[in-house]
């Protein structure tokens, strides 16, 4: 989809709202304004709304509808548990997490550091997975909490979450993965993968900015402390007025993810098409395990090229060079280096990501332009 000649291959930082999406929210911007909180009968039929909407969103990762809660999005869901367990066990004071999380765990995680809370980075091998065997090395009677995504927003990376759950569960600590990569692009169930908690965002899989989820394990409701007070919105666990046209938004994104999950062979395709043509180039590589990642994300080195001034050069073509939620930091990616590559080759990373709008004749075009700055930039690599 080109809308005013924009080639977009940003989608692990947002995604186009899909048409479906967007005419189920029109109505609730308008037509049916209500408070969803409010008494009256109008208040009420919202709110019914509100609990379809909710099922749909439990429909989707296998969780009972009493277990989502809904929050402005994955950044505000990981500071609501990272903030709000740590008043349920006073025995336990560390956080596990590791080094190539979102900066939304890493920052938080380094709050609650100040805080007193221990927290500890583990690292990763080269192709962005844990070692599990470290894990088991750094977890005991210590560890209340172990914070782990299941796809790296850079790389696409998939963790081993279920391994993960079942030596955190091992050793009495819980598990929360971020999944803002992973809901509605592939199979989550929160009961397969045994987590307790889970954090995602509408906009990731082309359902509205600004309303995410939160699935809590029903059997941790009673002990979980709310991040935000007044009015008692949410059961307690999340006051404020809810956000109706964004939970509608985001109850249509997982209904239509739904029917459409496993049907991704063509973003697949394009994004293998895309890497080899890129990987033609002289001396790029690609970043991450080749086998235990997504299929909607690439990450490629092209060494000695500035990806800064590649993506500024490439114009109306949008890719990144990292997550979005760093991007004014003109500095080399954390994640590629925590995964050893050198400052030098991180600077030289670009991230392409993909989704159902994009076109063969987009990657070509993504191609061509690509190979024409590179080999305009490359007689200046060692100026």
């Amino acid at each position: 989809m080109v809308s005013n000649s924009i080639l977009y291959f940003d989608n692990a930082s947002t995604t186009a709202v899909d048409d479906e999406v967007l005419f189920a929210m029109l109505p609730y911007f308008k037509e049916f304004y209500g408070n969803a909180s409010s008494s009256h009968k109008f208040g009420v039929n919202i709110n019914k709304e509100i609990e379809s909407a909710k099922q749909r969103i439990a429909d989707l990762i296998n969780s009972g509808s009493k277990e989502i809660v809904f929050t402005s999005g994955a950044t505000e869901s990981v500071n609501t548990v990272l903030k709000g367990i740590f008043n349920t066990d006073s025995k336990r004071n560390q956080i596990i997490t590791v080094a190539t999380e979102h900066s939304a765990v890493l920052e938080t995680c380094q709050f609650l550091e100040n805080q007193g809370i221990d927290v500890v980075y583990l690292p990763v091998k080269a192709n962005g997975i844990i070692d599990l065997e470290i894990l088991k090395k750094n977890i005991g009677t210590q560890t209340l909490i172990v914070c782990v995504m299941l796809v790296n927003n850079e790389t696409g990376v998939i963790q081993p979450i279920k391994e993960i759950a079942n030596i955190a569960h091992d050793n009495g600590a819980l598990m929360f993965t971020d999944a803002t990569q992973a809901v509605g692009k592939m199979k989550v169930d929160v009961i397969d993968l045994e987590v307790d908690f889970m954090a995602f965002s509408a906009h990731k899989f082309h359902g509205p900015k600004g309303i995410g989820g939160l699935f809590i394990k029903k059997q941790i409701l009673k002990h979980f402390n709310a991040l935000i007070h007044g009015g008692k919105h949410q059961d307690g666990l999340r006051s404020g007025t809810l956000n109706v046209p964004g939970i509608i938004g985001l109850g249509k994104a997982c209904e239509v993810a739904n029917f459409q999950i496993d049907n991704h062979k063509s973003i697949t395709e394009l994004r293998d098409l895309l890497e080899s043509e890129l990987l033609k180039i002289e001396g790029s590589f690609v970043n991450g395990d080749n086998e235990n990642r997504i299929y909607s994300i690439t990450n490629i080195c092209f060494p000695k090229i500035d990806s800064n001034i590649v993506i500024n050069m490439l114009d109306t073509i949008c890719v990144s060079n990292g997550s979005a939620c760093s991007s004014a930091l003109i500095e080399p990616s954390y994640v590629l280096q925590a995964m050893g590559l050198n400052k030098e080759d991180a600077f030289s990373s670009i991230r392409f990501s993909l989704s159902k709008y994009n076109t063969r004749e987009e990657v070509y075009a993504l191609v061509e332009k690509l190979r024409e700055i590179i080999m305009q930039l490359k007689p200046l690599k060692h100026v």
